[in-house]
């Protein structure tokens, strides 16, 4: 078709809306404000180490499948697609731990052992989660969410209560398992949803089927390899992609985008894609004329955490490690009201490691071990390197307390991540890392709006609009966007 088509960003939405409007025909260019394409999702190089900088949970593989499959490819074309077991390790306050098996029978018959009758009380409960993500996956976020009227069928009128989106998915949980252990487990994957289990409708207990059914994975070579794939599908199809690149302000005429600029630089467009962040494009780059929302509904937005991440190099391997370990060994409640209710940082802060190098040895120097750590945070607290420092050492204090891990002397590099850096590297709102809570009231035509309702040509995509916040969400987003400005050719 010809038309020109300026994707702003190049995360995992704009990689997939500038690959499949590519694929229909339109001349599309990628602008990307940082030096090395991937959005969150980018990676670095030190000292021998590759660090995946963002996302490292590899979860609905069949996402990934079926955007490959658009293109004609498989994922297995990209990289090595590998089944982690145990999925994760979980340390609780007493100090035990419990390795989350890849097997489900396995898994029923450890939920068994902390509670009688927990494993068949599993199965009912996930099989009620997989006709939520079935429901969710196939119909609910391939909507754009213009309206409320898109929901209105009888089909989904009747499954309302079924889907459970009238009750917090704290209740349904607890109504069936009582150990305390049983509880993280199944809460912990809403915990970056942006609320409080108690808080967050029982309709995404559709992640425990993604986490305990589907399977956590891991590209062999690294999270950033999805990246690369999707980069590689983009080019085939004719994207061109500029980095250095940010975007700064439009020509528009008429209610129309006509080009889009850069300070070097100046693109011509039929259309553009908006994949960077929402508040910064609508609120800084547009002209508040132009804006879909006030300041004031935007600072109303309840967003999902931030988080202070460190990555880390060490000269030695720790025995025992797993490549995901979730340290919920102080107050999980306590955590969450100081990110969600009161915002402070953590007074004891629960924390993630993630060890890529226990699985792949590739992303280390050998005899070394690659850690990534991750402590969620309510958005936008006063960040410094003392806060930074503080924090490093208390949950290096806990690594060694709870797993004999004394990594002090080790460390050959270090880099920390946090707030300002979300704000400086992705103009990021509040300096949030997973973007709009999915809370009951920003679900689906309540979250900000896909396309603009002022310029008739400027889409957003991403985890600040629908489906939502997570790679899978926003690879769709991507495509759902993609397949509403073709309904416009």
């Amino acid at each position: 078709m010809g038309k020109k088509v300026v994707v702003i960003g190049s995360g995992f939405s704009g990689l997939a809306s500038a690959a499949c409007l590519a694929k229909a025909g339109m001349d599309v260019t990628v602008l990307e404000k940082n030096d090395s394409l991937g959005g969150r999702a980018r990676k670095f190089e030190a000292d021998g180490f590759t660090f995946d900088m963002g996302p490292s949970w590899y979860w609905m593989p069949e996402v990934f499948d079926n955007f490959y499959e658009l293109f004609g490819y498989k994922t297995s074309d990209f990289y090595e697609l590998k089944r982690l077991s145990p999925s994760y390790r979980v340390y609780f306050e007493d100090h035990t731990n419990i390795d989350i098996p890849a097997n489900f029978d396995e898994l029923k018959a450890l939920f068994d052992s902390y509670e009688k009758g927990a494993g068949e009380k599993l199965d009912t409960f996930l099989n009620e989660a997989e006709y939520k993500y079935r429901v969710g996956m196939d119909e609910f976020v391939w909507k754009p969410s213009h309206g409320i009227s898109e929901f209105i069928d009888l089909r989904i009128a009747k499954s309302a209560f079924k889907l459970q989106m009238f009750s917090s998915i704290s209740k349904q949980i607890r109504k069936l398992f009582k150990h305390p252990h049983l509880v993280k487990i199944l809460e912990f994957p809403v915990l970056f949803l942006g609320a409080t289990p108690q808080n967050t409708p029982a309709l995404y207990s559709l992640m425990n089927y993604a986490d305990l059914k589907l399977g956590t994975w891991y590209p062999m070579g690294g999270m950033h390899n999805i990246v690369e794939a999707m980069v590689s599908i983009a080019e085939e199809q004719g994207v061109k992609f500029e980095t250095s690149q940010e975007v700064l302000s439009l020509d528009i005429v008429k209610s129309g985008a006509k080009s889009v600029k850069t300070a070097s630089a100046e693109y011509r467009c039929d259309h553009v894609v908006a994949s960077c962040d929402y508040h910064h494009f609508d609120r800084n780059v547009l002209s508040s004329e132009y804006s879909n929302y006030s300041e004031a509904y935007w600072d109303k937005r309840v967003m999902a955490p931030s988080s202070l991440l460190f990555y880390i190099g060490i000269n030695k391997k720790l025995k025992g490690l797993k490549h995901h370990t979730l340290f919920f060994d102080e107050d999980f409640e306590k955590h969450a009201h100081e990110i969600y209710t009161e915002p402070q940082w953590p007074s004891k802060p629960l924390f993630y490691i993630c060890s890529p190098s226990v699985t792949d040895v590739s992303v280390a120097p050998q005899g070394c071990e690659n850690l990534f750590f991750l402590v969620p945070l309510a958005p936008d607290l006063k960040d410094s390197n003392e806060l930074r420092e503080k924090y490093f050492n208390i949950i290096c204090d806990r690594l060694t307390a709870i797993t004999g891990h004394d990594i002090s002397e080790a460390i050959v590099y270090k880099r920390s991540y946090c707030m300002d850096d979300f704000k400086q590297d992705y103009h990021a709102y509040k300096g949030n890392a997973y973007g709009l809570a999915n809370t009951l009231f920003q679900t689906a035509f309540l979250k900000p709006r896909l396309k603009s309702k002022k310029i008739k040509n400027i889409y957003y995509t991403g985890q600040l609009t629908t489906p939502g916040p997570g790679v899978p969400p926003s690879i769709i987003s991507g495509q759902v966007v993609a397949q509403e400005i073709l309904k416009t050719i």
